[in-house]
């Protein structure tokens, strides 16, 4: 079996790279990315090319699956840039994929395409993707499902397969996510238990997690498997302000919702942190997901809790080891940062040209 992944030096995809590699059925694995990395792991060539102009047919033809994970969160201060990369991009994946022939499309969306759901009890994958538009994260990834849906009924030869999963985390993203979402102004050292002695309880403060890993796992499961539709993933517990602050030894502190999204708010025009106040706005609209169809129809069971993953998080904080990947480096942002800053902080999403 022959998969073609696109997007392949991030959080999930160096984990599925992995996966894919330890899989009997898989004979090869063509990885695209932007930038090339020095990683050389098992039965996988990598190929640079940009989904927004890049030659996708060539790259897919004769591939059993695509596995589309590309995405870029940056900048957050332009999103007609991230639409022209994750929208129009996505969109020349879908249609290389049919022109291609290929087989199989397993797509990874998320829990953030789902409009905003109850504060109690949780949700399957029937619950509207219509996220709250003014976030372009979930703008993006509501209009891709809708797109999907226009591109089953016509290609129904196509097997598709969309993930949606909570928020994804692994000690060797860390550097990466801490770049992306805090910026270059929040010391890894400090994001340890002694250290932080309150944990916000916001209104709407309740979401899912799992590990890199187990995502992993899911998304070659959607690949090697038979299985068509969507589906949700996570793992428990759902996490709260309780469960972060038992996990970090804190106390919990009821604080408006408002008076947080004025300081974030103030932080991003500032350009102090790349992540916006709608991305705050989406991630509190948020519904806990029933993941009952991953486990019987996919076969999927986490191995890890959330809380595990979150702790693999934090531990990746401190230690900034980062991955073997140009977008994973725990030096991306240069000596003491000062890529990050040059970039404005949300401005551009490039910060290391190799």
């Amino acid at each position: 079996m022959r998969v073609v992944i696109v997007g392949a030096t991030g959080n999930i995809g160096t984990s599925l790279v992995e996966a894919l590699g330890h899989d009997r059925e898989v004979t090869s694995i063509l990885a695209l990315s932007r930038r090339r990395p020095s990683w050389r792991p098992a039965k996988t060539t990598w190929a640079t090319v940009d989904i927004t102009h890049g030659d996708l047919v060539h790259q897919f033809r004769g591939a059993d699956a695509v596995v589309h994970l590309a995405w870029i969160f940056q900048p957050t201060h332009d999103p007609v840039r991230t639409w022209r990369t994750n929208v129009l991009g996505s969109l020349r994946v879908f249609e290389a994929v049919a022109e291609a022939g290929v087989p199989a499309l397993v797509h990874a969306s998320s829990v953030g395409a789902y409009a905003p759901g109850p504060q109690r009890g949780f949700v399957d994958e029937t619950w509207p993707t219509h996220a709250l538009p003014t976030a372009a994260y979930g703008r993006e990834k509501s209009y891709l499902e809708r797109a999907l849906d226009t591109f089953e009924l016509e290609h129904p030869r196509v097997r598709v397969v969309r993930l949606r999963p909570g928020f994804i985390f692994k000690h060797s993203a860390a550097p990466e996510q801490r770049r992306l979402f805090a910026g270059p102004l929040i010391p890894g050292f400090l994001v340890r238990p002694s250290l932080v002695p309150v944990v916000p309880d916001l209104p709407g403060l309740r979401f899912q997690a799992l590990h890199s890993f187990d995502a992993a796992e899911a998304f070659r499961r959607a690949v090697v498997g038979e299985v068509r539709g969507a589906f949700n993933v996570a793992a428990e517990p759902v996490l709260d302000a309780r469960t972060l602050a038992d996990l970090l030894g804190a106390r919990v502190v009821r604080v408006p919702r408002g008076l947080v999204r004025s300081l974030v708010a103030t932080a991003w025009h500032l350009h102090a942190v790349p992540a916006s106040p709608t991305l705050l706005d989406l991630a509190l609209s948020l519904p806990a997901m029933d993941v009952t169809r991953a486990r019987t129809e996919l076969g999927w069971q986490p191995t890890m809790s959330s809380l595990d993953a979150v702790t693999a998080f934090l531990q990746g904080l401190r230690a900034t080891t980062g991955g073997p990947t140009p977008p994973l480096r725990a030096d991306a942002g240069g000596p003491l940062r000062w890529r990050e800053v040059a970039t404005g902080v949300g401005q551009r999403d490039r910060l290391d040209p190799r």
